[in-house]
Protein backbone atom coordinates (compact mmCIF):
# COMPACT_ATOMS: atom_id res chain seq x y z
CA UNK A 1 0.00 0.00 0.00
CA UNK A 2 1.56 2.96 -1.25
CA UNK A 3 -1.10 5.69 -1.85
CA UNK A 4 -4.38 6.78 -0.61
CA UNK A 5 -6.08 5.42 -3.27
CA UNK A 6 -4.58 1.94 -2.63
CA UNK A 7 -6.09 2.10 1.14
CA UNK A 8 -9.83 2.98 -0.41
CA UNK A 9 -9.29 -0.11 -2.69
CA UNK A 10 -8.55 -2.07 0.46
CA UNK A 11 -11.63 -0.34 1.86
CA UNK A 12 -14.01 -1.04 -0.89
CA UNK A 13 -13.03 -5.21 -0.81
CA UNK A 14 -13.83 -5.11 2.91
CA UNK A 15 -16.98 -3.47 2.97
CA UNK A 16 -18.25 -5.84 -0.41
CA UNK A 17 -17.00 -9.26 1.87
CA UNK A 18 -18.64 -7.88 4.70
CA UNK A 19 -21.90 -6.91 2.73
CA UNK A 20 -21.47 -10.85 1.67
CA UNK A 21 -21.91 -11.98 5.01
CA UNK A 22 -24.60 -9.69 6.56
CA UNK A 23 -27.02 -9.59 3.44
CA UNK A 24 -30.57 -11.73 3.56
CA UNK A 25 -30.43 -14.03 0.46
CA UNK A 26 -32.05 -17.14 -1.58
CA UNK A 27 -28.99 -19.33 0.08
CA UNK A 28 -27.28 -18.90 3.38
CA UNK A 29 -23.96 -20.73 3.45
CA UNK A 30 -22.08 -21.02 6.89
CA UNK A 31 -18.36 -22.24 7.23
CA UNK A 32 -17.31 -24.08 10.16
CA UNK A 33 -15.18 -22.34 12.11
CA UNK A 34 -14.74 -24.05 15.41
CA UNK A 35 -10.75 -25.20 16.50
CA UNK A 36 -10.80 -28.74 14.65
CA UNK A 37 -12.48 -26.81 11.26
CA UNK A 38 -9.88 -24.13 11.57
CA UNK A 39 -6.61 -26.56 12.09
CA UNK A 40 -8.28 -28.35 9.05
CA UNK A 41 -7.90 -25.05 6.93
CA UNK A 42 -11.71 -23.89 6.69
CA UNK A 43 -9.76 -20.22 6.96
CA UNK A 44 -8.66 -20.83 3.71
CA UNK A 45 -12.11 -22.71 2.73
CA UNK A 46 -13.23 -19.34 4.11
CA UNK A 47 -11.21 -17.03 1.84
CA UNK A 48 -12.10 -18.94 -1.15
CA UNK A 49 -15.59 -18.55 -0.72
CA UNK A 50 -15.83 -14.84 -0.47
CA UNK A 51 -13.31 -14.46 -3.12
CA UNK A 52 -15.47 -16.33 -5.19
CA UNK A 53 -18.64 -14.40 -4.05
CA UNK A 54 -16.75 -11.02 -4.78
CA UNK A 55 -15.62 -12.08 -8.25
CA UNK A 56 -19.00 -13.48 -9.79
CA UNK A 57 -20.81 -10.47 -8.13
CA UNK A 58 -23.66 -13.14 -6.20
CA UNK A 59 -26.30 -11.19 -4.63
CA UNK A 60 -28.25 -14.12 -3.75
CA UNK A 61 -26.02 -15.48 -1.32
CA UNK A 62 -24.74 -14.77 2.16
CA UNK A 63 -22.02 -16.27 4.45
CA UNK A 64 -21.49 -16.73 7.64
CA UNK A 65 -19.09 -18.72 9.98
CA UNK A 66 -20.46 -20.97 12.81
CA UNK A 67 -19.15 -23.76 15.39
CA UNK A 68 -18.17 -27.04 14.87
CA UNK A 69 -20.83 -29.47 13.45
CA UNK A 70 -19.49 -32.09 15.51
CA UNK A 71 -18.01 -34.61 12.38
CA UNK A 72 -14.26 -32.92 13.29
CA UNK A 73 -12.96 -36.24 10.91
CA UNK A 74 -15.24 -34.24 7.81
CA UNK A 75 -13.64 -30.71 8.03
CA UNK A 76 -13.57 -28.57 6.90
CA UNK A 77 -16.97 -28.28 6.50
CA UNK A 78 -19.79 -25.72 4.79
CA UNK A 79 -23.44 -25.59 4.97
CA UNK A 80 -25.95 -24.42 2.28
CA UNK A 81 -29.62 -23.56 3.14
CA UNK A 82 -31.44 -22.84 -0.45
CA UNK A 83 -34.90 -21.23 0.20
CA UNK A 84 -36.43 -24.42 0.91
CA UNK A 85 -34.71 -24.75 4.14
CA UNK A 86 -32.85 -27.65 3.19
CA UNK A 87 -29.64 -27.76 4.36
CA UNK A 88 -26.98 -29.58 2.14
CA UNK A 89 -23.36 -30.01 4.66
CA UNK A 90 -20.36 -30.30 1.99
CA UNK A 91 -17.63 -32.07 4.20
CA UNK A 92 -13.89 -31.86 3.50
CA UNK A 93 -13.95 -29.10 1.44
CA UNK A 94 -10.99 -27.61 0.12
CA UNK A 95 -10.85 -24.00 -1.76
CA UNK A 96 -11.51 -25.22 -4.78
CA UNK A 97 -14.40 -27.44 -3.83
CA UNK A 98 -15.78 -24.24 -2.53
CA UNK A 99 -15.47 -22.69 -5.14
CA UNK A 100 -17.40 -25.43 -6.67
CA UNK A 101 -19.91 -24.82 -4.19
CA UNK A 102 -20.13 -21.64 -5.38
CA UNK A 103 -20.49 -22.10 -9.10
CA UNK A 104 -22.95 -24.87 -8.78
CA UNK A 105 -24.93 -25.14 -6.12
CA UNK A 106 -25.51 -20.97 -5.35
CA UNK A 107 -25.56 -19.79 -8.81
CA UNK A 108 -26.68 -23.19 -10.75
CA UNK A 109 -28.88 -24.38 -8.13
CA UNK A 110 -27.42 -28.17 -8.68
CA UNK A 111 -25.45 -29.44 -5.17
CA UNK A 112 -22.02 -30.89 -5.74
CA UNK A 113 -22.98 -34.48 -4.87
CA UNK A 114 -19.61 -35.82 -4.52
CA UNK A 115 -18.96 -33.80 -2.17
CA UNK A 116 -21.99 -34.26 0.33
CA UNK A 117 -21.42 -35.16 3.69
CA UNK A 118 -25.04 -34.92 4.63
CA UNK A 119 -28.45 -33.64 3.56
CA UNK A 120 -31.42 -32.28 5.24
Amino acid sequence: MKTLEDLRAIKEKAKKEMAAREKTAKYRISVAMGTCGIAAGARTVMSAMLDEISKRNVENAMISQTGCLGYCDQEPMVQVTGPDNNTITYGKVTAEIARRIVSEHVLGDAVVSSYVFKQG
